[in-house]
């Protein structure tokens, strides 16, 4: 028995070995991984999107029909640097197309809920 292990110094007796795959088949692999990660993660970002905004427009006309009941109509819209900061924001349209804030919707608008005079928000 000898002591001579080659496949444990990091090199083969015979160096004129190729590898299993070439670079166009690993790049074309690369490529169609990339390709399979977005297919998965953008439609749940566009889901996301949407639940959000009918969430927000939902919220937004309860609150503008408590609030301004003569509002012709109501505008969610996700602002920046919005009058209730950052996040959705609710605003109510007049006859003269002029926007009334109404109320901050928050960065995830939640479902509108009803607010009965004299109990503790």
């Amino acid at each position: 028995m000898t002591d001579d292990h080659p496949e444990l110094s990091g090199y083969e007796p015979n160096d004129n070995y190729r590898p299993l795959r070439g670079k166009h088949f690993a790049s074309i692999l690369r490529i169609v991984v990339v390709l399979g990660l977005i297919a998965l993660i953008v439609p749940g970002i566009l889901t996301t999107m949407r639940v959000a905004s009918d969430t927000a427009a939902n919220a937004c006309a309860t609150a503008v029909a408590q609030y301004y009941p003569f509002a012709v109509d109501f505008d969610a819209r996700f602002d920046l640097t919005g009058p209730g900061g950052f996040g959705w924001q609710c605003y109510a349209v007049d006859q003269n197309e002029r926007d009334t804030f109404v109320t901050p919707l928050g960065i995830i608008p939640s479902a509108p809920r009803q607010i009965t005079p004299g109990t503790p928000s």
